[in-house]
């Protein structure tokens, strides 16, 4: 559209100049303005102000100056003009205007203003009154004879000094001010190469740029033709190199961006949004790019680069139903979004700011989400953070009206499989879940590499569904609800002799050399406002079980959860638990016995040592009991007890005896 207009302006200069040479002596200055101004709105059916006065020159070149000219604007784009510049100087070459050719020496604009303005129909101001200006040309057999050739037609050089342009587009709601311009153009010959430079500031920050096109008399008429584009703005650095055409803003070729940061870019482009963390700056990309007529982009052999991320691939950007489209298949090898000092940068700037205060309540800007919708697919080696280490990885992230989801395919994790969802949807405000299964994860690298925590050993399941809502991480944490379930197979606790400590009630039976064999550690928890709640952790193992229930406030980050730890003495037998309490915030945790819990087991075991005394007792009692009952009934029954015979045989015995002497007696016998 720029070069549309500097066309439109190259032949205004060239007739104002023409007008002023032919005239010089015999055409008073104001009557060459009107003239002027009457060709222009001929040609473009625009109206040309020239306020000011109209000055021949003679040196260093024939050619003459103006000042205060306008230029209108359409009748739609408002009141103000679409061009204004307090002073044009124009230079013509003698020699080649007598021979018939237009060389222009030089255009000097001083302090133009410049206001492009696109309408929601997508219609530009820049775009002339082209049925007018066909009526007002001269019929052909009033022109240049056919066979007369064409007039060479050049600019030598063209300044703009201290410009300012306005693009507004309504339909894209973009609004980009450059203050600041300085600008050159050379044209050695319109069928020609032609070479633009320039530096401005936009929207306050720098741009430069530079440009070469290999044929400025096909590229303005709409034609494709070879251009060479650089340019620095923000801080960020483009290029390209390839064919382009302004008929539709067709373009082919190789491109290069660097981004060092995204926020002076996002301010220079008219927008907003918060600056990425660290670990993924700088942005960068590189690759064949093609740009189709309808607006569609392709983009093929692609390097992209964020930080330590480095992806090739291929994606095509399209206009979809109600956003654009973007589609893509990616590939890397191990990717290493480890922060500089070893910690995250959402987990240092998480820790840096929580403190007593919680989770950050700053709100979290996701309206990007709604920018495009997307399909990429992405293939890589294995992914390093600061928290963990993810081997070969699959990944499938979807948007659809800004509702994002990241599918973990197949991801290997020490020894283990990782997969499930992540899910951020800002439709109706912002929520997210996280919807996870492991399974065989070796739990002492997992841990190491986590924690630097080395004293738990075995093979982890792990399944979460959780979801959060909320504009902030504080309310967020504060809204999870869900649930989810661990189970951690055979394995070791290292360095503690748990059921040792628990028999003796001896301290020692930790460090180097002592551990805790467990059959298993199973739980489940439910998550509601916040909170996550578990009743039913048990951990077995041949003389020792653990159990455990209560809260953790993952909002309010506290704790409140009672263990107990069981010594046995058998498979079933109990010989000691020992209640412990985990109470307060995360930070600084308090460890305490359940005194009551505590009191309440040394009253069971009292009351089961006094239970045995007193079965023991009553057993001694019963003895003595039988032992004198035998006594009698032997003297009374005149029978004595055999080996191992109970007494109440014995009285049986001693009973049938005696009734059977009687009855003896009583039918006459001995």
């Amino acid at each position: 559209m720029v070069m549309r207009l500097i066309k439109a302006l190259v032949a205004v200069v060239s007739g104002l100049a023409l007008l002023v040479i032919l005239a010089l002596f015999l055409i008073p200055t104001q009557r060459i303005a009107q003239i002027a101004a009457q060709q222009f709105e001929a040609a473009t059916g625009r109206s040309l102000t020239i306020a000011g006065d109209v000055s021949p020159s003679f040196y260093p070149v024939i050619g003459a100056s103006a000042e205060q000219i306008s230029i209108s604007n359409a009748p739609w784009a408002g009141d103000d003009p679409l061009l204004h510049a307090a002073r044009m100087e124009v230079g013509l070459d003698l020699a080649a205007l007598i021979r018939g050719d237009i060389q222009i020496e030089r255009v000097i604009l001083q302090a133009p203003t410049l206001d492009l303005r696109r309408n929601a129909q997508g219609q530009g101001n820049w775009e002339f009154d082209r049925a007018r200006a066909a009526t007002a040309s001269p019929a052909p057999d009033q022109g240049t004879p056919p066979d007369t050739p064409a007039r060479q037609v050049s600019l030598a050089l063209a300044q703009i000094e201290n410009g300012r342009l306005r693009f507004r587009d309504d339909g894209a709601q973009t609004d980009l001010t450059l203050d600041a311009l300085a600008a050159e153009l050379r044209l050695p010959a319109l069928a020609g190469p032609a070479t633009l430079s320039g530096t401005a500031r936009i929207n306050g920050q720098p741009l430069a740029l530079s440009a070469q096109v290999a044929n400025a008399q096909g590229f303005l008429s709409g034609a494709v033709t070879a251009l060479t584009l650089e340019g620095r703005i923000a801080g960020a650095e483009f290029a390209f190199d390839g064919r382009a055409g302004l008929e539709n803003l067709t373009a082919e070729g190789r491109a290069r961006a660097d981004i060092p940061a995204l926020r002076p870019l996002m301010q220079a482009l008219g927008t907003s949004g918060d600056e990425l963390d660290a670990i993924y700056l700088p942005l960068g990309f590189q690759g064949q790019v093609t740009r189709t007529g309808d607006g569609a982009l392709y983009a093929r052999e692609a390097s992209l680069r964020a930080g330590g991320l480095r992806l090739n691939g291929a994606a095509d950007l399209t206009q979809g139903s109600a956003r654009p489209m973007l589609r893509g298949q990616f590939s890397g090898d191990v990717i290493d979004l480890r922060s500089a000092n070893g910690s995250s940068g959402a987990g240092a700037a998480g820790a840096g700011s929580t403190g007593p205060q919680g989770w950050p309540r700053e709100r979290i800007d996701a309206d990007a989400l709604g920018l495009v919708d997307a399909d990429i697919g992405l293939t890589l080696a294995g992914v390093r953070m600061d928290g963990v280490t993810l081997g070969a990885t699959r990944l499938g992230v979807s948007i659809d009206n800004a509702r994002a989801v990241v599918d973990i395919q197949d991801a290997a994790l020490f020894g283990g499989r990782l997969s499930g969802q992540f899910v951020a949807n800002n439709r109706a405000g912002l929520s997210v879940r996280a919807d996870l299964r492991a399974r065989n994860i070796a739990l002492l690298p997992l841990l190491t590499e986590l924690a630097d925590y080395r004293r738990l050993q075995g093979n982890a399941n792990i399944d979460i569904n959780l979801l959060g809502v909320g504009n902030s991480v504080h309310a967020i944490m504060n809204s999870l609800r869900g649930d989810g379930a661990i189970r951690f197979d055979q394995g070791e606790i290292i360095g503690l002799d748990l059921a040792g400590m628990l028999r003796n009630l001896d301290l020692s039976y930790m460090g180097e050399g002592t551990r805790t064999v467990y059959d298993s550690i199973t739980g489940s928890f439910a998550v509601q406002d916040g909170v996550l709640r578990n009743d039913d952790l048990r951990l077995t193992a041949s003389r020792l079980s653990v159990t455990g229930r209560g809260n953790v406030g993952i909002g309010a980050r506290n704790l409140d959860y009672r263990i107990v730890p069981v010594a046995l003495r058998g498979a079933d037998e109990e010989l000691l638990r020992v209640p412990l309490m985990i109470t307060g915030p995360w930070e600084e945790p308090r460890f305490r016995l359940d005194m009551e819990a505590l009191a309440r087991e040394q009253l069971r075991i009292e009351q089961e040592r006094l239970e045995d005394i007193a079965r023991e007792e009553a057993q001694r009692l019963e003895e003595r009991a039988r032992r004198e009952a035998a006594d009698r009934l032997e003297r009374e029954l005149g029978v004595e007890r055999e080996e191992g015979e109970r007494i109440e045989d014995t009285l049986r015995r001693g009973v049938e005896e005696e009734l059977g002497r009687r009855l003896r007696g009583f039918l006459g016998g001995d």
